[in-house]
């Protein structure tokens, strides 16, 4: 079984995973590719996650996870609070590395990449995986430097390039009609759902493969809840998204697959740790599920 500690895992070296211009992905001696960035064919495993356990400390936080996440679909995982979702899907860009004793056992793989591989560049995993979290975090800047903040941090400096950028960004993110008059104004002054587009728009600035979405209308109104997951159905012909959500409806309706989590005592001790109770299609997990723990759940009969 793979072990990564953080301290492991921030390793970057000139194997590592380059830009998008220079094509693949790089481990091992340099100069030999371990995946290309052709785009891959419709229903491709995009992350391969066999038996994975995440440790803070002596403390495993979730344990035998296995899943796959297949490209253009949006992937659901719901389950009670402290049942690992957060800690699973930060490790798909390797947010834990900023946690001290930080630990990540089995296997994750980005299109058969080891993610943790010491050669392997973080910084270049969380651009081509971005992140947009639970409460909109948009800089105080401008909203034209929100957006232009990733490209201009790659190396785009010219104008031209950066206001394209910008434009089709907000354009991919359903807002640039309402802020196209607007864009030397401060983001901070968007209202709620306007900022979490703004922040998805800052995302896919830097165009990723994939979008991590950690719980992103808990902090909006049912109008705005609406837009999001109207954006998410828009954009994932475009995009692979994993999203983490308490609201089950907003799962059965938004979602391609879903993985239900629960927690359970650790055999190991004493302490309650998460694991992953049943992954299916979506259709199937709230209408059929396979585990009577998810029937549970998902009938609002615990949890």
């Amino acid at each position: 079984m793979n072990e990564h500690t953080a301290s492991e895992t921030t390793m970057e070296t000139g194997n590592d995973l380059i830009m998008p211009d220079s094509s693949p992905i790089q481990l091992g001696p340099e100069g030999s590719t371990a995946v290309d960035r052709a785009e891959p064919a419709e229903g491709t495993t995009v992350f391969d996650v066999d038996d994975l356990s995440v440790l803070y400390g002596d403390f495993r936080a979730v344990r035998e996870v296995t899943i796959d996440i297949l490209q253009h679909e949006i992937t659901a995982f719901i389950g009670p609070s402290g049942c690992g979702k957060t800690t699973v899907l930060r490790c798909f860009n390797r947010m834990n590395d900023f946690i001290d004793g930080a630990k990540v056992e089995g296997k994750l793989t980005y299109h058969g990449v080891d993610l943790y591989d010491p050669g392997v560049n973080s910084t270049e995993v969380r651009r081509r995986i971005g992140m947009v979290f639970q409460k909109p975090n948009p800089f105080p800047k401008s909203i034209y430097d929100n957006v232009a903040y990733g490209p201009r941090l790659a190396g785009t400096r010219k104008r031209s390039e950066l206001d394209d950028i910008v434009e089709k960004s907000l354009r991919g993110a359903a807002l640039w009609d309402e802020v196209k008059d607007r864009l030397k104004s401060s983001g901070l002054g968007l209202s709620g759902g306007q900022q979490q587009r703004l922040c998805i728009a800052r995302a896919i600035a830097v165009e990723p493969e994939v979008i991590l979405m950690d719980e992103p209308c808990s902090a909006l109104d049912p109008i705005a809840t609406a837009r999001i997951e109207e954006l998410m159905q828009e954009i994932k012909d475009e995009y692979t998204i994993v999203i983490v959500t308490h609201n089950m409806q907003q799962a059965a309706r938004v979602s391609d697959r879903t993985a239900f989590f629960t927690t359970e005592i650790n055999p190991e001790s004493d302490r309650r740790t998460g694991r992953l109770v049943e992954f299916d299609l979506t259709p199937k997990m709230f209408s059929n599920p396979g585990d009577e723990r998810t029937e549970a759940y998902v009938t609002g009969r615990f949890g």
